[in-house]
């Protein structure tokens, strides 16, 4: 199974530079997800690239950055602001990022399709 996440352009810049390895979620998927595609929300609103899916970390928001906050492309800040009120939160590790040449336009590729607000399943791109 795939999935498609939406991302903002500032951090799926930070996965193109290498310096952030881990999504973080408040949920995390319910099916056995292999492939992730890269939505880069407002304004590109493209899906720009794909990622193999790595280990998904789960857990306290302090166990979760303790992992991952080498690799995490974000400030601490911004990640307590996130997780919020939450006890449990989850780190998807970014593996294999591969970079479109041409980003796709899922709007004219996909049928129905609609920006996830976090992530939705999806088949292979066409």
């Amino acid at each position: 199974m795939n999935a498609i996440l939406s991302i903002k352009p500032q951090f799926v810049n930070e996965i193109i530079a290498g310096r952030k390895g881990y999504e973080f979620r408040k949920q995390s998927f319910k099916k056995n997800v292999r492939k992730v595609f890269v939505y880069a929300s407002s304004p590109i609103c493209r899906i720009v690239g794909e990622f193999e899916l790595g280990e998904i970390l789960e857990g306290s928001p302090e166990y979760i950055w303790s992992q991952t906050s080498q690799r995490s492309g974000i400030t601490k800040h911004y990640f307590d602001e996130y997780f919020m009120s939450r006890s449990v939160g989850y780190a998807l590790e970014i593996k294999s990022f591969k970079r479109y040449k041409t980003p796709i336009n899922p709007y004219e590729t996909i049928k129905g399709f609609h920006a996830p607000q976090s992530f939705c399943y999806a088949e292979q791109l066409g």
